[in-house]
């Protein structure tokens, strides 16, 4: 499965960085109740920092703002879980497949490159903001100049030779 797939199904919510049970289920090949039954048989390992379930008002939100996979594997009578990065490489122990192991590998790698996208993007705008900063004060310059010799160019004789004061 390629890198940018998975990143295009992580999203951020409360603050975090999550996938939905139903697309972890699509990507372990099984089923989002047999996903959902290993968790709730182990909801030991699943603080909720690992895991949680969203809001109507996150759902509806989620729903409105991304183009989702198709609804017909979302059961209608209840909200999705969502899972950290923790939380998915705990999914991985709990389903006890190579195949869910493989794939927790490719996630947790997926989460990883976010991180370090948004640390990059973090250090370039700082940099940014740190050349705005001068370039602005160079253009103040500028500007400030071009001002006094358009000002100058306007000003009359007599405003130019001005009287002398003292010897």
């Amino acid at each position: 499965m390629e890198m940018e797939i998975l990143q295009q199904k992580i999203y951020e919510i409360r603050g975090q960085r999550v996938m939905l049970d139903y697309d972890l289920a699509e990507l372990y090949e099984v089923e989002t109740r047999v996903l959902n039954q290993a968790v709730k048989r182990n909801l030991d390992v699943f603080p909720l920092d690992f895991m949680f379930q969203i809001t109507l008002d996150e759902w509806t939100f989620m729903s409105s703002q991304y183009v989702m996979t198709s609804s017909n594997k979302r059961p209608k009578s209840y909200l999705p879980s969502v899972f950290t990065e923790h939380g998915v490489a705990m999914l991985s122990s709990t389903l006890k497949s190579k195949k869910a192991r493989q794939t927790s590998i490719l996630i947790v790698r997926a989460f990883i490159k976010l991180k370090e996208m948004a640390l990059f993007y973090t250090d370039f705008s700082i940099q940014l903001k740190q050349l705005e900063t001068q370039y602005n004060k160079q253009f103040d310059d500028v500007f400030e100049a071009i001002n006094y010799l358009m000002k100058k160019d306007t000003l009359t004789k007599q405003q130019i030779e001005r009287k002398k004061i003292g010897f």
